[in-house]
């Protein structure tokens, strides 16, 4: 196994203290290369993350978001299931004052999707 394969079945989402915990900004990550594979037929999906976040107490660790999202490349998982398990281990670890998660997926068949999972959508209901 190479090393980047170890780090990333080794992932783990680490974050870090908010450096100004009194203020409400903006985080905006956008990972551009995220890949699954479709649990029905195997073939890969390609999709852009796209993750923003208004931090409370603690910030995500940026090299283990990358290695976590890396760690979706072999597995058999939805759209909409992959964009709110993002979503969820997110909020779990961070437990942000606002936080949404888009998946935009590839056309695959000539169907395009694009899952949005945010905060502020359970404060409409």
């Amino acid at each position: 196994m190479k090393y980047g394969e170890k780090e990333i079945q080794e992932a783990k989402l680490l974050d870090w203290d908010n450096p100004y915990p009194d203020r409400d900004y903006e985080i905006n990550i956008t990972f551009a290369e995220f890949t699954c594979l479709c649990p029905r037929s195997g073939y890969p999906d390609f999709a852009t993350i796209r993750i923003r976040y208004i931090p409370d107490q603690k910030i995500v660790e940026l090299k283990s978001l990358k290695l976590y999202l890396n760690s979706y490349r072999s597995m058999y998982i939805s759209h909409e299931e992959a964009t709110n398990r993002i979503y969820d281990d997110l909020q779990k670890l961070l437990k942000p004052r606002f936080l949404e998660v888009v998946g935009d997926f590839n056309p695959r068949g000539n169907v395009k999707t694009v899952i949005t999972v945010s905060s502020e959508n359970k404060e409409n209901r």
